[in-house]
């Protein structure tokens, strides 16, 4: 007998639970990021599996995974779950007065690298649009897009994206930073495995740029000796100047401050050096008039040859991001 399943059933708190409970992999987790109780939202999960008529999630000791039918469920609940998101956001937007608004979360090296001049040039041709931006993992970026918490994000390369639409919006070059009275600081070109012989300053392991160096490390067979760990570039060159190691960097993150911390750039052989980011949304031509119009202009500047590969020459952006 065929089964039918009535849509006003399903609600917006256990479609956001069913989805936290996946992302964490625990029920627990899950139901403690919607301040639910555990037995409510055990509850709450039961009855959805039951009028759906399929098990959704496997529970054991480790935590819950998706099924085949519950990874079906999710996708689906993943994107109702953000575009209710970005309902309410444009809805509280238009409460406020304000001309739209650009939420876009960003990894550290686009903040300190191509993007503040970019957001410059889009305040200036959209003043009443609102900025909500976010410093965050490439890894918090996907995820934050893939909710609906930012309609864009720009991330490492080396990410995955999951469902999300992508493409390369910006590179840069990895360089050896460095004290300028170091011994490597002689050299024009230094081999990685001359820097695995000291001791790292870097971000967090999280981070796409560590994970790559770490990757590079991997290959050569040597052991990665991070000493410190730092939140941003500017911290990493501090601590940099203070002895406490050396560095690799993006070359736009290191550079500023090369001069007043009396540091020293080089180039490295043995690893990878040109890095990407890549520009993420979950679908373009879904996009708000405020994200297409920084979509637009961000291609603009790719075309123009400040960013790597052409692209189609797109439509020059009108007065309103509308």
């Amino acid at each position: 007998m065929d089964r039918s399943i009535n849509p006003a059933r399903f609600d917006l708190t256990t479609l956001r639970l069913y989805v936290a409970a996946v992302e964490t992999g625990s029920l627990t987790q899950g139901a403690e990021r919607l301040a639910i109780s555990l037995p409510a939202a055990s509850k709450r999960l039961a009855a959805l599996e039951s009028h759906i008529g399929s098990e959704l999630l496997v529970r054991n000791k480790k935590g819950v995974t998706p099924t085949a039918p519950g990874l079906t469920f999710l996708r689906y609940a993943i994107g109702i779950v953000a575009g209710i998101e970005q309902l309410s956001m444009a809805m509280f937007d238009y409460h406020r007065g304000a001309g739209g608004h650009l939420r876009l979360w960003a990894n550290t090296s686009a903040f300190t690298g191509f993007l503040p001049h970019l957001l410059a040039r889009y305040c200036a041709a959209y003043p009443a649009v609102m900025l909500d931006l976010e410093d965050a993992l490439s890894e918090e970026v996907v995820r934050a897009v893939t909710r609906g918490n930012a309609e864009l994000g720009i991330i490492g390369n080396n990410t995955a994206l999951g469902e999300l639409q992508a493409f390369a919006c910006d590179s840069d070059e990895l360089m050896l930073v460095l004290p300028a009275a170091h011994a490597l600081a002689s050299r024009e070109v230094v081999a990685m495995e001359e820097v695995l012989g000291h001791d790292i300053v870097g971000l967090s392991r999280a981070t796409s740029l560590m994970r790559q160096i770490a990757a590079a490390a991997d290959a050569k067979g040597l052991p990665l000796r991070i000493r410190v760990q730092m939140r941003g570039f500017d911290e990493v060159c501090r601590m940099i100047n203070a002895g406490l190691g050396i560095g690799i960097l993006p070359r736009a993150g290191a550079a500023p401050h090369v001069q007043s911390m009396g540091l020293a750039l080089r180039r490295l052989s043995g690893m990878p050096t040109r890095r990407q980011l890549l520009l993420v949304m979950r679908d373009e031509a879904q996009l708000s008039g405020p994200a297409a119009a920084f979509v637009r202009m961000v291609r603009e500047r790719r075309a123009a040859g400040r960013a790597p590969g052409a692209l189609r020459q797109p439509a020059r952006a009108s007065p309103r991001p509308g």
